[in-house]
């Protein structure tokens, strides 16, 4: 399979533009996964720009009913 990564980085919602997994999800699930983070298209836009990918930031949301 071909990433489609023009597509994904026009929907990417990441705001750390540095990043080199930009538009590459399978690369950014792979590493927030493994520093037990969520990505950023997980949350929602001012939740994601405090950089907190954590679970517990992401289960907070979801009580709270932001997610």
């Amino acid at each position: 399979m071909d990433c489609k990564n023009d597509t994904n980085l026009a929907r990417c919602t990441c705001s750390y533009e540095p990043c080199s997994r930009k538009g590459v999800c399978c690369d950014c699930i792979a590493y927030h996964l493994r520093s037990r983070e969520l990505p950023a298209c997980a949350f929602p836009k001012d939740a994601e720009r405090t950089y907190d990918r954590s679970f517990a930031h992401f289960a907070r949301l979801v009580e709270e009913g932001k997610v």
